[in-house]
């Protein structure tokens, strides 16, 4: 797999934090754990149940040492989600974050989530402020 990163980006290899100070190309020759920072949500972004899930999942590929108490948040936070929710979609897409955690695909768990961003900013529109779910765990 190649990779482009520009002058400044960083890149989250296998839990240590690479960055660029030009233009690169990076060939990855193996299986690695990986997160663009363009993927990356910083903690003021976790503003909303599925970002907090998003982040806590992110968790998981930044910082391996830290995973398994990760993965047993991310566990009671779709629990919790599951309950929630009552959007087909997003009640679908967490069934499916959890088989990719399951199956040890944290990074398709993430693409799942930031995929279901834009139907929970829709839903959290139309909702009452003090109505909004909430997952923190």
């Amino acid at each position: 797999m190649q990779i482009s990163l520009r002058a400044g980006s960083k890149l989250y290899l296998n839990g240590a934090v690479i960055k660029v100070d030009r233009k690169v190309n990076i060939e990855l020759m193996n299986d690695v754990v990986f997160l663009l920072e363009s993927h990356v949500l910083q903690p003021d972004e976790a503003n909303s149940p599925l970002k907090q899930l998003y982040f806590v999942i992110q968790t998981i590929l930044m910082d391996p040492s830290g995973a398994a108490e990760a993965k047993s948040m991310v566990d009671a936070m779709l629990l919790k989600l599951a309950h929630t929710f009552e959007n087909r979609d997003v009640l679908w897409g967490l069934q499916e974050v959890s088989a990719h955690l399951k199956a040890n695909r944290p990074f398709d768990a993430l693409k799942t989530v930031r995929n279901l961003f834009a139907i929970e900013a829709q839903i959290l529109a139309e909702r009452p402020v003090n109505q909004a779910p909430n997952c923190a765990a």
